[in-house]
């Protein structure tokens, strides 16, 4: 639907919607940095409070389990409530629970602000979308936005490691969790003046039962794929329940939206073709990325030998290749279709992963931190685009539901990825070291090296020199061969959603307006 007539042009935003662009995308920058400056706080925050191995599970994943678990609840409470209100109301609970959660004193402390966290955090992301639909009316400038939108949120990500590198090398575990304080102060300060207003006037009552069954749907289907995902897992059977209890519960949600006046979910949305399209290509184009980008920082550490740190720098311009991918798509629109563009960025990502098929276990840095920056690089367009044209598709009112469909597809997307490429993975290096020697340690020492990389290197060290340089030598081989072959897989995939982008975007309803996506000037 058109926010315009032909006999009205848009009105164009000004220099208070692009500096309120800025209040927006300041905190998305945030919610995704939080992620990845964790990981590397983690060791000394676990030393400082004493936790145990899966307290530190809980750690990491909770705010992942919970941000991905509410998107949904928390885009429509927004078309109810008003997005301004919420946003606020989440970044000002952020801004406290960042505190708690940096002065935290026990393990249980720290996990129960991180799943708060999860949960603040799940209010701001389809927010901020939906407010730059109702802030940018016209099409050109509203694709320039979403660009840069997406840019910060991907830049978030990629800078994570770097940050909190920085930040551990001079103060305390805590500054990790502190950093986002400053921003999302300053969006409440600042919010108010710079953002509209906007609720859907004729939304009714949040239905309490959907709520519920949406969270029994995302958080055990994630659960059980980050646990299938594990290079040590005890036995496949809860995950696999867990899974089950997903289907069957997102099996009744489905049922009960198409029963209900006002659904949590308007299943109305999927009955547009080209708007499935691109909720199922943010999903799989995630699901390859996140699982290559997996095996790769796995790779320049185990098998190539980086530290933390320096595997931290030499993969920064893989994340930022994402974020320069996504301000391209305004200038690409200029000479091109939107469906041009985002087929021609995913051949683009297919000779990254190609390229990747090539990485042997010497001499690979420069090859694999190349074609891992085509691959974010095509992937820009789609993640730009993709988002411009979820929003774009439905009326105003229903912008935050759309909006948190497709923050949800791509937090989806990432967990199955991790799962699927990393299974892939470790299948096929387990194959590989399925009948090598390996002489002098005990049975279980053994299956450990069998069974994966930092397996190997733990059992080396009790072997004597030659036998454990032959045993990494293999370990190595066998652990390239697995990042080589997910690669042909992620090759496969772009492939695929090219074919699927290019076949659903011929309908001219796609995207409603369609107008090139241009720089504001």
């Amino acid at each position: 639907m058109s926010d315009t007539t032909p006999d009205a042009p848009p009105v164009r935003a000004g220099r208070r919607e692009w500096i309120g662009l800025a209040a927006l995308a300041l905190p998305t920058l945030v919610v995704s940095l939080d992620i990845g400056a964790l990981y590397l706080a983690l060791p000394s925050l676990s030393a400082d409070l004493g936790t145990s191995g899966v307290q530190q599970l809980w750690i990491t994943d909770i705010y992942g389990f919970l941000m991905a678990g509410f998107l949904i609840t928390m885009g429509n409470l927004g078309d109810r409530i008003g997005r301004r209100r919420l946003l606020l109301i989440g970044a000002a609970l952020f801004g406290v629970l960042s505190v708690v959660a940096a002065y935290s004193t026990s393990p249980a402390m720290l996990i129960t602000a991180r799943a708060l966290l999860g949960i603040a955090g799940a209010t701001l992301m389809p927010s901020t979308l939906a407010l730059i639909s109702n802030m940018f009316l016209d099409a050109r400038q509203r694709g320039t936005a979403i660009a840069a939108w997406v840019s910060c949120m991907m830049l978030g990500a990629a800078l994570g490691p770097v940050v909190g590198g920085l930040l551990l090398a001079h103060f305390w575990w805590g500054s990790a969790f502190l950093v986002g304080v400053p921003v999302v102060l300053l969006l409440v300060l600042a919010g108010p003046f710079l953002l509209p207003e906007y609720r859907n006037p004729a939304a009714g009552p949040i239905d309490l039962v959907s709520v519920a069954l949406s969270l029994v749907t995302i958080l055990p289907i994630i659960y059980g794929l980050k646990e299938l995902a594990a290079d040590q897992i005890a036995s496949p059977v809860v995950p696999i329940v867990a899974i089950a209890i997903g289907i069957v519960a997102g099996t009744l949600f489905t049922r009960r939206q198409k029963s209900l006046a006002h659904p949590l979910l308007d299943l109305r949305l999927l009955g547009n073709g080209s708007f499935s399209a691109i909720l199922a290509s943010l999903m799989f184009a995630a699901a390859s990325m996140a699982g290559t980008f997996l095996l790769i920082s796995q790779y320049v550490q185990s098998v190539l030998g980086l530290t933390p740190t320096e595997a931290g720098l030499w993969l920064l311009p893989i994340g930022v290749a994402i974020a320069i991918g996504s301000q391209l798509a305004p200038m690409l629109v200029k000479k091109m279709s939107q469906r041009t563009a985002i087929v021609g960025g995913l051949v683009v990502g297919i000779v990254g992963y190609l390229l990747i098929t090539q990485v042997h276990t010497v001499g690979g840095l420069a090859l694999v931190v190349l074609g891992g920056v085509l691959v974010h690089v095509g992937a820009g367009p789609l993640f730009a685009l993709g988002a411009y044209l979820v929003v774009g598709s439905v009326p105003p009112e229903r912008a935050g539901a759309a909006a948190s469909m497709s923050e949800t597809s791509n937090s989806f997307g990432s967990t199955l990825g991790l799962a699927l490429l990393g299974t892939v993975g470790t299948a096929v290096y387990r194959f590989t070291m399925a009948d090598v020697p390996v002489p002098g340690v005990s049975p279980a020492a053994a299956e450990n090296a069998h069974s994966s990389i930092a397996g190997a290197a733990a059992t080396a060290h009790d072997m004597p020199a030659a036998a454990a340089e032959e045993l990494l030598r293999v370990a190595r081989d066998a652990y390239t061969s697995g990042l080589n072959i997910a690669a042909v897989v992620g090759a496969v995939v772009f492939l695929t959603l090219a074919v699927l982008i290019s076949r659903a975007l011929r309908r001219p309803a796609t995207a409603p307006e369609e107008s090139a996506v241009s720089s504001p000037a």
